[in-house]
C-alpha cells in the first residue's frame, strides 16, 4: 500500500519541485530575488514534506536510512534561510522516487500484460465435434483444437505439426516449428495453421500460470529494492552529523553546518545502487533467469559453493528412449519404434510422450491408431494401420518360457539403471524400449562455466542410489556426491556446505522446497511449469538450460560492481564536498549545485550497468543454429545404425555362425554413418570452432578418424572370411570388433552432445 502512494505522488512531485526550481530561478535571472526566494521556500518545504513521510515510513519498518540527513539538510535550509539549496535538495529527493516508482510501475505493467494475455477459453474435441469450455475445465488427456492465432490453453503434446511464436516464454522473435509429439506449453501462441493437442497439464500446472505467479511473487519481493545505503546509513549518518555539529561548534556558523548537510545528501546511494541492481535484474530476465530481488542478487554475487539435485538439473528430469532392442528379424528397429509412437500417441503417460519424442526425433511418419484400450497397471494396446500392438509389462506382453532377448533387455536396464517398455505386435513379443533420465549435455559445460564464474565447490545431492549418483557425478564434473538423501538429510548437508561460503541449492521438484529455503540462494527450475521449488527459490531459471545459471552469476557479480564503483566515486566526492563546507570554502547553494553535478556523475556510472557484459553463453548465428539443427537431425536419424551394431554383435553365435546380418550392417554402415560423420567432419567441425575455439574440435577430429579406422577394419574382416567356412575365432574377432566400434559411437555421440549441439538452443521437444 505505501508502494502505491509512493508511486502515485511520485511524478507529481518531481514536476512539482522541478518547476518551482526552474521558475524561480527564471525569476532571479530576470530581478525578481523576493519572487524567486518564496517558490524556493515552497519547494523547499514540499521536499521536508515528502522527507517526513520517507523517515516515517523508515522509522515504522525498523529500517536504517539516510533519508532523515536529507531530512536535516532541509531543516537547516529553511533555518538559515537557503532556499534555493533547499529546493535542489528536493528535486535530487524527487528524482529517486520517480526512479523506484518506475521500476515499480514496470514491473505491474508487464503483469498485466502477462495476465491480459492468459488464455480463459479453450477448445475440445468431443464426439459431436468441438466444444468451448473454460480452461480450467481442461484435464490431462483431453484432445483440444488450437487456431491460427490464439494462446495454446495448457501444457500439451503436439498430435500434429505446429508453428508456435514462444516469444513470450522464452523472449526468442522468431517462430518455431514443432512436430508430432512435441511438447507445446501453454502461452505460446499459433503462428501457423490450427493444430491438435493432447493435454497432459492443467491450466494451473501449465506453464504460463507459473510464469504469472513467479512474476507476481518476484514483483513482491523487489519492491521496494534493496539499497545500498540502507546498510551504509549507520555509518554514513553518525559521520556527517559529527562533522556538521563540529564545523558549527569550531565556527560558531550554523550556515557551515547546513552546507556539510547539503552536500552530504545522499543521491548517489538513492540512485546510483538502484539504477545499478534494475539493469542486473533486467539483464538477467532477458537470460531467462528471473532474480527475486536486490537482495537475491547481491547474494548470488556472493555464492561459493552450488550444490545440485540431480534430476531434473543435472539430468533432463524426464525418460528419453536410449535404445531399441528388437526381439527378432521381422520388424527392424525404426517400425517398431514407429508402431509403438503411433499407439502411444493417445496415451498422456510420461513413458508414452518418451516414445513419440523418438520416433519424431528419427523423422518416422506416425499412423492414427484405432481401438485404443488401457489396461490400468499393465499397458496399452490398439490397432496400428493392419497390426494389432501392445505396450506395457513384461508380464503382460511376453509369455513363458522368456526368450534370451529378454534377458538381455532386462540385465541391460538393470545395469544402466533404465525402464524398459516391452511391445508385442499381433500377439507375438518382438521387442523393448530401454528408457533413461539421461543427462543433459549442457551440463559438464554448465559446471565449467560455474568455475569460471568463481564457484570454488559442486556437490552432487540426490535422493537417488549412490552409483548411479556417482556415474552423474563423474560426468559432469562435480567435487562431491551426497546419495540416498531424504529431505531432512539434505537440508543437514546444506547446512553443513554453508559453512565453506555462500552457498546456492538448485533443484526442480517438490521435496527440494525445504533445501531451496535453506540455502543461501535457492535456485529453482521451472521450464516446465512453476512448483513449490520456484515458491520457495530466490532465482528461478525459465528456460530450459541450466548454463544460463552462470550467466545470471555474472550479471550478478557485474551489477554489483558497477554499483559499488558508482557509489563509492560518488560519496567519495561527497565527502570531500562536506570537508570543504566544513571550512566554510562552500556555501550551502553552491554545495546543492555541486552535488548535483556529483549525482549525474554517479548516475552515469550506474547506467553502465545497462550495456552488455561477459557472459558464459555462446552466441551463434542464424546460419550456424540453422546448420547445427540440420547437422542435429542427421546425427538423431543415424543412431538406429549404432543400436544395429549392438544387436548384430549380441546375435552373433559360434555355433551357428550368420554372417549375413554383419554384411547387411557394414553396407549401413559404409553409407548412412561414413556419409554422416564426414558430413560433421566438413560442417560441424568448423561451426564449433568459430562458436568455442579451434581447440574444442581436436577430440571430435580423432574420434571421426577412429570411426573411420574401424569401419575399414570391420570391411577387412568380413572381406577375409568365406561364408561356407566361419571358424569360431572369426566370429569371437568379429564380435569384439563390432563392440568395439559401438563403444567408439557411444563415446562420440555423448561428445557430440555435450561439446556441439548443447550450443543450440533448446527445441524443448
Amino acid at each position: 500500500m505505501v508502494e502505491e502512494v509512493r508511486s502515485r505522488v511520485a511524478l507529481p512531485l518531481f514536476v512539482v519541485s522541478s518547476v518551482l526550481l526552474a521558475v524561480g530561478g527564471g525569476l532571479r535571472l530576470g530581478g525578481g530575488a523576493d519572487a524567486a526566494e518564496v517558490l524556493w521556500l515552497m519547494g523547499t518545504v514540499v521536499g521536508l514534506v515528502a522527507s517526513v513521510a520517507e523517515t516515517a515510513t523508515a522509522v515504522r519498518r525498523r529500517r536504517p536510512t539516510v533519508d532523515v540527513i536529507a531530512l536535516l539538510a532541509l531543516v537547516g535550509a529553511l533555518v538559515v534561510g537557503e532556499y534555493f539549496a533547499g529546493a535542489v535538495i528536493t528535486v535530487m529527493l524527487a528524482s529517486g522516487q520517480l526512479l523506484e516508482a518506475r521500476a515499480e510501475a514496470r514491473a505491474r505493467r508487464e503483469l498485466r500484460l502477462l495476465l491480459e494475455r492468459a488464455p480463459r477459453t479453450a477448445r475440445r474435441r468431443v464426439a459431436e465435434g468441438v466444444e468451448e469450455v473454460d480452461v480450467g475445465a481442461v484435464t490431462p488427456g483431453d484432445r483440444l483444437v488450437v487456431r491460427t492465432g490464439e494462446v495454446v490453453p495448457v501444457d500439451g503434446r503436439l498430435l500434429t505439426a505446429a508453428t508456435l511464436d514462444e516469444s513470450a516464454l522464452t523472449g526468442e522473435p522468431l517462430p518455431v516449428e514443432r512436430l508430432v509429439g512435441e511438447t507445446a506449453r501453454s502461452g505460446a501462441v499459433n503462428a501457423g495453421a490450427p493444430f491438435d493437442l493432447l493435454a497432459n497439464a492443467s491450466a494451473a500446472d501449465s506453464t504460463y500460470a507459473g510464469l504469472v505467479r513467479l512474476v507476481e511473487q518476484a514483483q513482491a519481493s523487489s519492491a521496494p529494492f534493496v539499497r545500498l545505503a540502507d546498510r551504509l546509513a549507520l555509518l554514513f549518518v553518525p559521520v556527517t552529523l559529527v562533522l556538521a555539529g563540529g564545523a558549527w561548534a569550531v565556527s560558531a556558523d550554523r550556515v557551515r553546518a547546513v552546507a556539510v548537510l547539503v552536500v552530504a545528501t545522499p543521491c548517489p546511494l538513492l540512485l546510483a545502487a538502484p539504477i545499478a541492481y534494475i539493469s542486473g535484474l533486467s539483464r538477467a530476465t532477458r537470460v531467462g533467469v528471473v532474480i527475486k530481488g536486490g537482495g537475491a542478487l547481491e547474494r548470488l554475487a556472493d555464492a561459493r559453493v552450488i550444490v545440485f539435485d540431480k534430476t531434473g538439473t543435472l539430468t533432463r528430469g524426464q525418460p528419453q528412449v536410449v535404445e531399441v532392442i528388437p526381439g527378432g528379424d521381422d520388424f527392424p528397429t525404426d517400425r517398431l519404434l514407429q508402431l509403438a509412437a503411433s499407439l502411444d500417441q493417445m496415451s498422456p503417460h510420461v513413458l508414452a510422450t518418451a516414445i513419440v519424442s523418438a520416433a519424431s526425433a528419427r523423422g518416422l511418419t506416425l499412423e492414427m491408431p484405432e481401438q485404443v484400450a488401457e489396461e490400468h497397471g499393465y499397458g496399452l494396446s490398439g490397432l496400428v494401420g493392419q497390426h494389432r500392438v501392445a505396450l506395457g509389462k513384461q508380464s503382460w506382453i511376453v509369455p513363458d518360457p522368456v526368450p534370451d532377448w529378454v534377458l538381455r533387455a532386462r540385465r541391460r536396464a538393470s545395469l544402466d539403471d533404465s525402464m524398459v517398455v516391452f511391445v508385442a505386435v499381433d500377439g507375438t513379443a518382438a521387442g523393448a524400449f530401454l528408457l533413461e533420465d539421461v543427462i543433459r549435455p549442457d551440463a559438464p559445460r554448465m559446471v565449467h562455466g560455474l568455475r569460471d564464474a568463481g564457484i570454488r565447490r559442486v556437490v552432487l545431492l540426490t535422493g537417488d542410489r549412490a552409483d548411479t549418483a556417482e556415474t552423474v557425478g563423474r560426468i559432469v564434473g562435480t567435487d562431491a556426491v551426497r546419495a540416498e538423501c531424504d529431505p531432512g538429510e539434505k537440508l543437514a548437508v546444506i547446512t553443513a556446505e554453508r559453512e565453506g561460503g555462500t552457498t546456492m541449492m538448485v533443484g526442480d521438484g517438490v521435496n527440494d522446497a525445504p533445501a531451496l529455503a535453506a540455502a543461501d540462494v535457492g535456485v529453482a527450475l521451472a521450464a516446465r511449469g512453476a512448483t513449490a521449488s520456484s515458491e520457495a527459490a530466490d532465482v528461478v531459471l525459465t528456460v530450459d538450460r541450466v548454463d544460463a545459471l552462470a550467466d545470471a552469476i555474472l550479471i550478478a557479480q557485474r551489477s554489483r560492481r558497477i554499483a559499488r564503483q558508482a557509489v563509492g566515486t560518488g560519496m567519495g566526492l561527497s565527502l570531500v564536498a562536506m570537508v570543504a563546507a566544513a571550512a566554510g570554502l562552500l556555501p550551502p547553494a553552491a554545495g546543492a549545485v555541486l552535488q548535483e553535478g556529483i549525482d549525474v556523475l554517479a548516475i552515469g556510472l550506474a547506467l553502465r550497468a545497462v550495456l552488455p557484459g561477459r557472459t558464459h553463453t555462446v552466441t551463434m548465428t542464424p546460419a550456424d543454429v540453422a546448420l547445427g539443427r540440420e547437422l542435429h537431425a542427421q546425427h538423431e536419424a543415424a543412431l538406429p545404425v549404432v543400436e544395429e551394431i549392438r544387436a548384430v554383435a549380441d546375435r552373433l553365435s559360434t555355433d551357428q555362425p550368420q554372417l549375413a546380418p554383419a554384411r547387411r550392417l557394414l553396407g549401413r554402415l559404409r553409407s548412412d554413418l561414413l556419409t554422416h560423420e564426414r558430413a560433421d567432419q566438413e560442417h560441424l567441425v568448423p561451426l564449433v570452432a568459430r562458436a568455442l575455439g579451434p581447440s574444442a574440435t581436436y577430440s571430435l577430429t580423432r574420434t571421426h578418424a577412429e570411426i573411420e579406422h574401424q569401419v575399414a577394419r570391420l570391411g577387412r574382416l568380413l572381406a577375409d572370411i568365406p561364408d561356407a567356412d566361419v571358424q569360431p575365432e572369426d566370429v569371437v574377432e568379429l564380435r569384439r570388433l563390432l563392440y568395439g566400434l559401438y563403444g567408439v559411437l557411444r563415446l562420440h555421440n555423448a561428445q557430440e552432445n555435450e561439446t556441439a549441439f548443447s550450443l543450440l538452443p533448446p527445441t524443448d521437444g
